[in-house]
């Protein structure tokens, strides 16, 4: 069964002047992106008063969390093959539709039980937005215009993302800790009426055969995904054996998974496109660049607090200074692109990202403060840049009957990125500050801890810089069939 988008030449829906229907559907789109980022960081401020409001110990309170995180790292492939198969407007209506029923159930939970799988069940709706949102962009906006689209998206990401924090604070001093999951509800509900009336609707072929899903494929992927997440979040800052319990489960699913995919007749994933090397090389750089950016959220708050000796609030304002930046050059950076190409504008994101690493280096000390907040404003631009840039340049070359995979495997090597960031430069920040608890590391061992961060952040992306470089990454993208 293939699918191909059809949008009238009046809009989106019928009677809708094209320009105002593609406004409407980017707002459905946009509003698609904003809920799931905002539900990433707005429960994590309210881990305290869940867990004096169940009665439990932080460890099962933080379920609360990795339940979400855990849905979306496994499910957003998976998401993006089925809205391929049968229709990407249809899923993301029934991915809303879960992510706000589940936010409901959230919000009036009896029990942590309850609460955690209702967060488990609204991962599961997120990892649907995110990756059929991306995927459904070039079916939304003309090629020409992809570049500030991915731009926008990117902007409601950073708006959700810092969004999160604060608002969560005020709802729970306010109306208590079930508001932070009942306030997707009003939202969810406008958002299905605005991709029903305005996102282009999915048209299959009168005599096209029914599609085949691989339910091996999906179950090894999700296996290999979830023991990796668990690996790498479990204990604490100390890799034990359960961690290498976890890593070698998700090896042996992962193997499972490739030869899985050799013998089914329509695979999740056809290992063919991994061969091709554009592809391979966005994600690649995709993933570097999380896994950076991760950084600024482990090390920048004890960097604040102990070496700085910032309080818990003056923390949080210096640190949402990256979204910030990232909500206001989203779209110019988009712009940029449409301009002047993807391959300018991800060299020069990753340059300036280069800058900024060193800079955390070469402006602390006598800067104080201005040291940190200058190199995390470059920074943040490099990585808005770099994102409008890489998004465009893979889905503007993905086959149109692949933007969902495709789009759900660019998600994936995000989440994968910030994953893998939170345990392997959170063990290097600790090694290099030299004590086994960071909370109570002298100023100087903090410092030094963060210069030397900083400074592997910085060859991780100077290997993406590399990658970037070479000259078959950014061959003409429209021309390819990824797997094809």
């Amino acid at each position: 069964m293939k699918f191909s988008v059809h949008q009238k030449q009046t809009g989106a829906a019928d009677g809708v002047p094209g320009g105002r229907a593609t406004r409407w559907a980017l707002a459905s789109l946009s509003l698609s992106m904003l809920m799931p980022s905002l539900d990433t960081s707005i429960a994590n401020v309210g881990l305290p008063t869940l867990a004096r409001a169940f009665a439990a110990p932080f460890h099962s309170v933080q379920w609360i969390v990795l339940a979400y995180l855990l849905a979306i790292a496994t499910l957003i492939v998976s998401a993006g093959r089925l809205g391929d198969l049968f229709g990407r407007r249809r899923l993301l209506q029934a991915g809303i539709g879960l992510f706000t029923t589940a936010s409901l159930v959230c919000g009036i939970a009896p029990t942590l039980g309850v609460l955690i799988f209702a967060r488990a069940a609204q991962g599961g709706g997120a990892a649907i937005m995110m990756a059929l949102t991306v995927a459904l962009v070039g079916a939304t906006v003309p090629k020409e215009r992809t570049g500030r689209a991915m731009g926008l998206l990117g902007t409601m990401s950073a708006v959700g993302t810092m969004l999160g924090p604060s608002l969560g604070g005020i709802l729970i001093a306010l109306l208590g800790w079930r508001v932070i999951f009942l306030v997707n509800v009003p939202l969810g509900i406008l958002n299905i009426m605005w991709a029903r009336r305005f996102l282009p609707v999915d048209r299959r072929e009168a005599d096209a055969p029914l599609p085949g899903f691989d339910m091996i494929g999906t179950l090894f992927l999700a296996l290999a995904l979830a023991a990796y997440a668990l690996a790498m979040t479990l204990g604490q800052g100390r890799f034990g054996a359960l961690n290498m319990t976890l890593l070698l489960a998700a090896a042996m699913a992962a193997v499972c998974f490739v030869l899985a995919e050799t013998k089914v007749a329509s695979p999740l994933l056809r290992l063919s496109m991994f061969r091709t090397a554009s592809l391979s090389a966005s994600l690649a750089m995709s993933t570097l660049v999380s896994t950076v950016i991760m950084s600024t959220f482990v090390v920048g708050p004890f960097y604040l607090s102990r070496a700085l000796g910032f309080e818990t609030e003056w923390v949080g304002l210096v640190m949402s200074v990256g979204p910030f930046v990232s909500a206001l050059t989203g779209v110019p950076a988009g712009w940029l692109v449409d301009r002047f190409g993807a391959r300018r504008i991800t060299l020069s994101g990753l340059f300036c990202m280069i800058m900024g690493l060193c800079g955390f280096s070469l402006l602390q000390g006598p800067f104080g403060v201005a040291g940190y907040i200058v190199p995390l404003a470059i920074l943040t631009v490099g990585y808005a840049l770099f994102q409008a840039a890489n998004n465009t340049a893979i889905m503007t070359g993905a086959h149109v009957d692949q933007r969902g995979v495709i789009s759900g495997m660019l998600s994936l090597s995000r989440n994968l990125g910030l994953i893998t960031g939170t345990a392997v430069l959170g063990a290097v920040f600790s090694l290099a500050s030299a004590t086994t608890d960071v909370t109570t590391a002298q100023p100087e061992a903090v410092a030094s801890g963060m210069r030397c961060t900083y400074g592997v952040a910085a060859i991780l992306i100077g290997v993406a810089f590399a990658i970037a470089l070479g000259g078959r990454v950014f061959r003409p993208l429209a021309a390819l069939r990824f797997g094809r």
